[in-house]
């Protein structure tokens, strides 16, 4: 015979029925939907928060490596264009500067880098901006940072 072997009576299994009748089914804890419903709030502000943290710390990251090296861009064609000395001809000698104000003018502008002044602005805009919306949520991001370290 097996160990495990368990022999049920006919009439002790009435009793069971007997017992298991008379049980009333237990009702939930007063306020448990409202806490369910509050902690898959709180998960889904977690995940919205995790997501913001990376998404600004990864333009942050982008934007500030990319101003120092458009600027440099800007720095050399700056140098390697000439304006410079458009500009110092133009503030040394004001009465021909006057005289020939739009041929000057003229000279200037088409010896800006354009594409150099749009990279760098666009760079220092982005760093700025995550700058700005980093410090606009920095009471929510740092307690994400903080929950993190308890």
């Amino acid at each position: 015979m097996h160990p495990f072997f368990v022999l049920v009576n006919r009439d002790m299994r009435k009793d069971y029925e007997k017992l298991f009748t008379n049980l009333e089914p237990k009702e939930p804890p007063v306020g448990l939907f409202d806490r369910i419903i509050l902690a898959i709030k709180r998960e889904q502000e977690l995940r919205h928060t995790k997501r913001l943290l990376f998404g600004f710390l990864s333009l942050l990251l982008v934007s500030l490596v990319a101003t120092p090296l458009s600027g440099t861009m800007l720095v050399n064609q700056v140098e390697s264009s000439g304006i410079s000395y458009f500009i110092s001809t133009a503030i040394s000698d004001l009465g021909t500067f006057f005289a020939l104000w739009q041929d000057f003018s003229l000279a200037i502008i088409e010896s800006l880098p354009i594409r150099s002044i749009m990279v760098f602005l666009l760079s220092l805009a982005v760093s700025v901006f995550t700058l700005r919306l980093f410090l606009h949520r920095k009471r929510l991001l740092l307690g994400y940072l903080m929950q993190g370290f308890v």
